[in-house]
């Protein structure tokens, strides 16, 4: 089965891809050998519905948090509620939460899921800064449009599925808080080089292998990528494919049966 692990982004573009790493497992051996860019959404979707069977962790807010969710009375379903933001424009989505902050207490402006507090993510409605508000509103959408099984808020039979992963959790084991990538160039640094660097090497270690129950293999191309790439795109890229294959390891996926299907789960939570 192919395994892919998604970078993604709001506004692909020639100097911000989509980033996907294509991967497969076989004899406890994950092999990374095929990456990918996308410029635009339907090549990225193109790709996606081109295969008839994988899993994919992608690194994007999959759902939104249910009391904002039942605030806007926007329905009880992930399906009802992403089929209508679906509807909206970007501007329209992004001033549809500016809207909805206004005049709320501090604390209470942008809500978290709960495994957004679980993970230490940022809230899914951020639309600025780290806009994974923005992310959501262009990712959830195509995936549900597309029939893919989305776990846990759309499971359905289709043999494509979908669920959220997110890199930082991986990189945070690994070096702790520490800085590794950055889309500013001046604060690209020689040291943030070295700590992928230090990170593939870990994942690529014995003790690596016993942790995860299986190698990983990197081809040299996408080591070298990963290395100089100080975006942290292509890393991420390659964390989202070995967290994506934890959790295929793990009964359901690693989601509990009692978490929130309106919200979602991130998949590979510490």
């Amino acid at each position: 089965m192919k395994i892919y692990g998604v970078d993604f982004t709001s506004a692909p573009s020639k100097a911000k891809p989509i980033a996907l790493v294509e991967a497969w497992l076989e004899a406890n051996t994950l092999h990374i050998q095929h990456f990918h860019r996308f410029t635009n959404f339907p090549d990225f979707m193109g790709f996606l519905t081109r295969s008839p069977v994988w899993i994919a962790g992608m690194d994007f807010p999959l759902g939104q948090p249910r009391r904002l969710i039942e605030n806007m009375q926007w329905g009880k379903t992930w399906a009802e509620y992403v089929g209508l933001i679906g509807q909206m424009s970007k501007p329209e989505f992004v001033e549809t939460l500016n809207q909805y902050r206004q005049g709320r207490a501090n604390g209470d402006r942008e809500h978290l899921r709960e495994t957004d507090r679980l993970a230490g993510a940022i809230s899914p409605m951020k639309v600025y800064g780290v806009p994974v508000g923005k992310m959501f509103f262009e990712g959830a959408p195509r995936m549900l449009a597309a029939g893919f099984s989305v776990l846990p808020c759309h499971p359905t039979d289709d043999q494509r599925i979908v669920f959220e992963i997110y890199p930082a959790l991986l990189a945070r084991q690994l070096i702790g808080k520490h800085s590794y990538k950055s889309d500013t160039k001046q604060k690209q640094t020689a040291t943030m080089q070295i700590l992928r660097q230090e990170m593939l090497n870990q994942l690529r270690s014995p003790i690596s292998t016993a942790k995860y129950g299986f190698a990983i293999d990197i081809s040299q191309a996408i080591t070298e990528q990963a290395i100089t790439d100080p975006s942290g795109d292509t890393i991420d890229a390659i964390f989202a494919n070995i967290q994506t294959v934890i959790a295929s390891q793990q009964p359901n996926y690693g989601i509990p049966e009692t978490c929130d299907r309106v919200e979602g789960w991130i998949c590979f939570n510490p």
